[in-house]
């Protein structure tokens, strides 16, 4: 890989990452699995995504049902027995105020890269991943740590992941991103919140059109702008026909076993890859900062 930014290098420290967030799985475990317990995960950009994939890797395990939401869009009416908010930089705006305007009742449980911020008086217990932290404005290896680490504490084996992730970064990339200016990533199951994270990358790092969709939807419409120049990333197993469909539009197919995770760290480095093609720096992205300061609020950040 080649290391030229700040991005860069927090996309290549990512083994060494995961392995230190499996130091806390049996801690996570107790906050995160809750057996029978009904749950609700909040995120706002990348840390939605995140909390979709727990919440359906939660349900997919066997341990109780499990709602995701933007924190800009909390359920209404539902109740919780405890309620998981991913706030990266633990100033997330809509996080806090999803947060504080809980009905008493659920157990708090925030995950954040650091201490100090609006979040810590709204939660009775934190995983907190400083380690993972970045000064990207743009999210890699925050979100792929936690994920790492909600997969070990749901009881899901992680072991190829770890193994493969080198491997990804080490090796070139299998396209050349500049035959491509239209990029879709699709997903089944819990893959499909890793799809809307990838898209979300090239978007935020290449200001490139991206897309992303569960992988049996994509027929349903919007295949009809797929051609030549487009690039069709699988996370997971594809569905059955799905990759001759993309195909018959002339569109180009990235699929192989690769760990999913593993697949959104090469889509990482497509990010920035793209980027630095189009004279773009990943460290600065357009109108995006780390933390935002709403009007309507005290504090705020984009994670």
């Amino acid at each position: 890989m080649n290391v030229r930014t700040v991005t860069d290098r927090e996309i290549a420290s990512q083994p060494q990452t995961w392995a230190r967030a499996l130091e806390l799985t049996e801690s996570a475990r107790e906050l995160l699995a809750a057996p029978g317990e009904r749950v609700l995960a909040l995120g706002c950009g990348t840390s939605a995504f995140v909390a979709q994939a727990y919440a359906t890797l939660r349900e997919q395990a066997g341990l109780g049902e499990t709602d995701w939401a933007y924190g800009s869009e909390p359920p209404v009416g539902r109740t919780y027995d405890r309620v998981v908010a991913i706030t990266r930089s633990g100033t997330t705006t809509e996080v806090i105020d999803a947060l504080r305007n809980l009905a008493p009742g659920p157990r708090r449980i925030g995950i954040t890269g650091v201490t100090g911020e609006p979040v810590d008086s709204l939660l009775d217990d934190r995983i907190l991943l400083d380690f993972a932290d970045e000064s990207s404005v743009v999210q890699t290896r925050f979100p792929t740590a936690l994920l790492t680490l909600m997969r070990a504490a749901l009881g899901y084996d992680v072991t190829r992941s770890l193994a493969e992730c080198p491997v990804a970064i080490e090796t070139p990339l299998p396209v050349d991103v500049t035959d491509f200016d239209h990029f879709v990533f699709l997903g089944t199951g819990w893959t499909i919140g890793l799809a809307h994270e990838a898209a979300l990358k090239i978007r935020e790092a290449a200001q490139a059109w991206s897309e992303s969709y569960p992988g049996m939807d994509y027929r349903h419409g919007p295949i009809a702008v797929a051609g030549p120049r487009s690039l069709v990333t699988m996370f997971g197993a594809p569905p059955v026909g799905l990759v001759a469909a993309a195909e018959a539009t002339g569109a180009s197919i990235l699929s192989d076993d690769l760990d999913p995770l593993v697949q959104l760290v090469r889509a990482q480095r497509l990010a920035v890859e793209l980027a630095a093609s189009r004279g773009l720096d990943p460290d600065n992205p357009r109108a995006l900062t780390r933390s935002v300061i709403l009007a309507s609020a005290q504090n705020g950040s984009t994670s």
